[in-house]
């Protein structure tokens, strides 16, 4: 899963039977395909093993991204994507009985396209949701550039 940290929308995800490279290059493919966004994106990240690996370092310099990692022992550095984890299964997750994992993956892109990014209200974002904080930014700045 990958967070937008200015909107905390989600901009990229994927799911699997295992947490490894090619799950995180998913998400990351995703996330590119979503925003395609220009060189000097900062990437932030924990120092796991997926994200440390040659195969995501190259899917970064490839679309010219600066490569950011958390310090060592300092839990503070990802503290918003481990709260939308926190969030996704105090909502939804650990209320649900999945009969297979294509219902739970389903059920996960539902919440998250369907409630997280438009609806769900964030207080670091003035409690509006992601796309809305992201739409009204954008109004501002096209009424600045009209002004």
């Amino acid at each position: 899963m990958l967070l937008d940290l200015f909107s905390r929308r989600v901009v990229g995800w994927a799911a699997s039977a295992n947490n490894d490279r090619a799950l995180a290059l998913s998400a990351l493919d995703r996330a590119v395909a979503s925003r395609n966004p220009g060189a000097g994106l900062l990437h932030h990240s924990d120092r796991g093993s997926v994200y440390a690996s040659a195969d995501y370092g190259d899917a970064l310099t490839k679309i010219h991204a600066v490569k950011s990692m958390s310090r060592k022992g300092d839990c503070w550095d990802n503290a918003v994507a481990e709260s939308f984890f926190a969030t996704i299964k105090g909502e939804m997750i650990d209320h649900e009985d999945y009969p297979t994992r294509r219902a739970a993956i389903a059920a996960i892109g539902d919440y998250i396209d369907a409630f997280y990014n438009p609806c769900r209200r964030h207080s670091a974002l003035d409690y509006m949701s992601p796309i809305e904080f992201e739409m009204k930014f954008m109004s501002s700045q096209f009424e600045k550039m009209a002004a």
